[in-house]
C-alpha cells in the first residue's frame, strides 16, 4: 500500500499551518497581525516569517493591506480553522481518553494537527460526545479504562494490539537508546 505517499498530499507545511494559525489568532485577539507580530508569536525571526508569507500569499492564503497588515483569504481562513479544530479535538481525545499529560498532548498534537484528515478529527469528536454521553454511561467507561492496567504478556501472537513484535517491548527499547518519541 502506498499510503506513505500520502503525507506530501497534504495542502500545506508544517510551518505553513502555524503561521496561517499564527495570523488567525493576532487577527482575532488584536484585530490585526503584522510580519513582526507573527515573529514575535511564534518565537521565530522577521525573515522567517517574510520567507514563508512569501509562498503563502502567492498561493493566494495570506492578503496584505496598504498599512501591512495581514490576513487571511476564505481559504486561508478555511485551513487555520480546520488546524486549530484538529489540534484541539485531538487534544482532548489524547488528554481525557488516552490519558496523556497536558504538555504532551500539545506536543503530540502539533505534530499532527495539520496532517489529520477531516473525516479522523470528525470521528474522534464523535468518540468524545460518545464518550461524554450520560445514555451510553461513557464517563463510567473512561473511568473503567483508567483504572485499567493490563500487564503485557509480551507475546504477540496473544495480543490484539501487535503483529510480529510487541509494541511495548519496542517503545521500551526506543526510551532505554535515548530515541525520539
Amino acid at each position: 500500500m502506498d499510503s506513505w505517499k500520502e503525507f506530501d498530499q497534504n495542502p500545506i507545511t508544517h510551518s505553513a499551518a502555524h503561521h496561517l494559525v499564527a495570523i488567525a489568532e493576532l487577527v482575532d485577539e488584536y484585530g490585526y497581525a503584522r510580519v513582526s507580530d507573527v515573529a514575535r508569536h511564534l518565537e521565530i525571526t522577521r525573515g522567517s516569517v517574510s520567507v514563508t508569507l512569501k509562498g503563502l500569499k502567492q498561493r493566494g492564503l495570506v492578503t496584505e493591506d496598504e498599512r501591512r497588515h495581514l490576513g487571511l483569504s476564505p481559504e486561508g481562513e478555511r485551513i487555520a480553522r480546520g488546524v486549530m479544530a484538529k489540534k484541539e479535538v485531538m487534544k482532548r481525545l489524547f488528554i481525557k481518553v488516552l490519558g496523556v499529560e497536558d504538555e504532551q498532548a500539545d506536543v503530540d498534537t502539533c505534530k499532527i494537527e495539520h496532517l489529520i484528515s477531516d473525516e479522523t478529527a470528525r470521528q474522534a469528536s464523535r468518540l468524545m460526545r460518545f464518550l461524554s454521553s450520560s445514555e451510553v454511561g461513557g464517563e463510567q467507561l473512561l473511568q473503567t479504562y483508567a483504572d485499567f492496567e493490563a500487564e503485557c504478556s509480551h507475546d504477540p501472537s496473544n495480543c490484539p494490539v501487535c503483529s510480529d513484535r510487541c509494541m511495548e517491548e519496542l517503545l521500551a527499547e526506543r526510551r532505554r537508546k535515548g530515541e525520539p518519541s
